[in-house]
């Protein structure tokens, strides 16, 4: 094995231990406990990731990562803007059906805890999460709406608002307090976004940008 395939398996073991021991200790977990789940020393976190924080930021990234692949796959390229957002609220509806769902929502829960206890896990964490969402900013830009153009600006005004009310409706669906929230309530909820354009069309950002 090479040190380049070595360094890579290492950081593997890191994240999956790091997953489990976290969603089950939150900000308790340990990074000796960490290391030993993955069979390496601490002295591997802070060679790996730098910090705590920096395994933690990775450990968003590896979560959100194959999230975002997925979500560019199940929105068409050829759709305008509302049907794109209907597509990835239907989409965010079907991942709580998904066997992982539970755990992914246990991690958001215990992450978002971390960020608000730690000063410095919580930009980190922070900062992991807004270059994910990149992604979705992307996939929103250049559709068109109501005659024109979604710009960067706008399309990010609207990926925050989205996963606001996506986040809460899942939620709802896995805590039980929203039974017939199916895909189209979703999507319903989704359209009305920017059914009004008040997302996408106007503001001092979103105007301006090209």
């Amino acid at each position: 094995m090479t040190r380049a395939e070595t360094k890579e398996r290492n950081r593997r073991a890191l994240l999956d231990a790091a997953f489990h021991v976290v969603s089950r200790d939150g900000h308790r977990a340990r990074l000796d406990e960490i290391a030993e789940r993955a069979g390496l020393t601490t002295g591997a976190v802070y060679s790996l990731f730098g910090s705590k924080s920096g395994l933690l930021g990775a450990l968003v990234v590896d979560h959100l990562q194959p999230y975002y692949e997925e979500i560019e796959r199940a929105v068409p390229a050829d759709v305008d803007l509302v049907g794109a957002v209907e597509a990835f609220a239907r989409h965010y509806r079907r991942g709580c059906d998904a066997a992982e769902a539970r755990a992914g929502q246990s991690l958001q829960f215990t992450l978002l805890d971390l960020a608000l206890r730690d000063l410095e896990v919580g930009p980190r964490l922070a900062t992991a999460i807004r270059a994910e969402e990149e992604r979705l900013v992307a996939l929103f830009t250049g559709r068109t709406h109501d005659g024109s153009v979604v710009t960067p600006g706008q399309a990010r005004h609207l990926a925050t608002a989205l996963r606001a009310v996506l986040i809460g409706l899942s939620q709802g669906v896995l805590l039980g307090l929203a039974p017939d929230a199916d895909e189209q309530y979703f999507a319903d909820a989704a359209r009305a976004l920017v059914s009004g354009a008040s997302l996408v069309g106007g503001g001092a950002e979103g105007a301006g940008e090209t």
